[in-house]
């Protein structure tokens, strides 16, 4: 199984002047833990779950800040040809629970999760 197949039909986004509070606010409508955060077509940055923890315990105004002061920039990109089992590696070396799928363009196809990548395991066993 590759890393493609585990896109969604569409990757959720936000702009880089999006506040935390929209953003945390679109994570919960969708049950997700990350929003890959664009500018045009070009990824610059995830914002997590754990950004939004880290900045509520900094006690940053949530209300007026961007997702830009808070995210992970230039996040590394995947292959959707990338096999499951090497995403699975990736991810236990590196300890980032998301991987952004692009192609060969770098057009975004979609953000993987662990519990994504955790259940296309357990279907390949």
């Amino acid at each position: 199984m590759r890393l493609g197949d585990l896109v969604g039909a569409a990757p959720y986004l936000c702009g880089p002047e999006t506040t935390l509070t929209e953003a945390a606010l679109a994570m919960e409508g969708s049950d997700l833990g990350s929003l890959a955060v664009v500018e045009g077509m070009s990824l610059l940055g995830l914002v997590t779950e754990r950004d939004l923890r880290d900045a509520i315990a900094r006690g940053t105004d949530l209300e007026r800040t961007p997702v830009s002061e808070v995210m992970a920039a230039e996040p590394d990109t995947f292959d959707p040809d990338l096999d499951v089992w090497d995403a699975a590696a990736w991810i236990a070396e590196s300890g980032y629970r998301h991987l952004p799928v692009v192609d060969d363009e770098g057009v975004l196809l979609g953000v993987v999760s662990l519990r994504d990548l955790l259940k296309a395991l357990i279907d390949t066993v």
